[in-house]
């Protein structure tokens, strides 16, 4: 694959995932754009890469200015990597709204608000890309999996509404999923 020239920005960048993304994709010639929550860059960033830290992908207007800041500075955007995201495990019994309100910020709205904010930048005629990162939780949910789950099940569904919006523009639109692995303490069997 060669990605030479193109630029890419990933969200959740700061993260493990993110990371590992940033030097995969640098690896295969992409100029990355690391967006970060956090305000320290990672400790090697890929060669060429930029970094904005310090973003709220809850805020719509502080996203949207930051995504035309980065189409200025790197002169293009050529796609979207949606990975900022969390989890909370919680049971509904004895839970709290809170955490429903938190996955589904975290999870989903970070995402739409992202899609949103890069969507004016991507290319217009086409070969415009977004890729969401959503989690195999969204299609089976173990005990206080729910708020998580729900909002990766969003994840999806956004993805599939996003691409039938954007096919007629050619943006490709996709979700990777990722295998979730229980945590040793709680019971994942269902």
């Amino acid at each position: 694959m060669n990605l030479s020239g193109k630029v890419l920005v990933i969200t959740g960048s700061d993260g493990v995932l993110g990371q590992a993304a940033a030097v995969t994709l640098s690896g295969y010639g992409a100029r990355v754009v690391l967006l970060a929550h956090g305000k320290t860059p990672p400790a090697a960033p890929p060669p060429g890469s930029l970094h904005f830290g310090g973003v709220d992908l809850t805020q719509a207007e502080a996203t949207r200015a930051v995504m035309a800041q980065i189409a200025e500075e790197a002169g293009r955007l050529d796609g979207l990597i949606n990975i900022a995201g969390g989890f909370r495990w919680e049971v509904i019994a004895g839970g709290t709204l809170d955490a429903w309100d938190s996955m589904y910020a975290i999870n989903l709205k970070t995402a739409v608000v992202a899609v949103q904010a890069a969507l004016p930048h991507l290319p217009q005629g086409g070969g415009g890309r977004i890729v969401n990162v959503g989690a195999m939780g969204g299609v089976k949910a173990a005990a206080g999996m729910g708020a998580y789950a729900a909002s990766k099940a969003g994840v999806a569904k956004l993805t599939e509404a996003l691409a039938e919006e954007l096919k007629d523009r050619r943006i490709t639109v996709n979700a990777h999923g990722i295998a979730w692995t229980c945590p040793k303490l709680i019971s994942c069997a269902g």
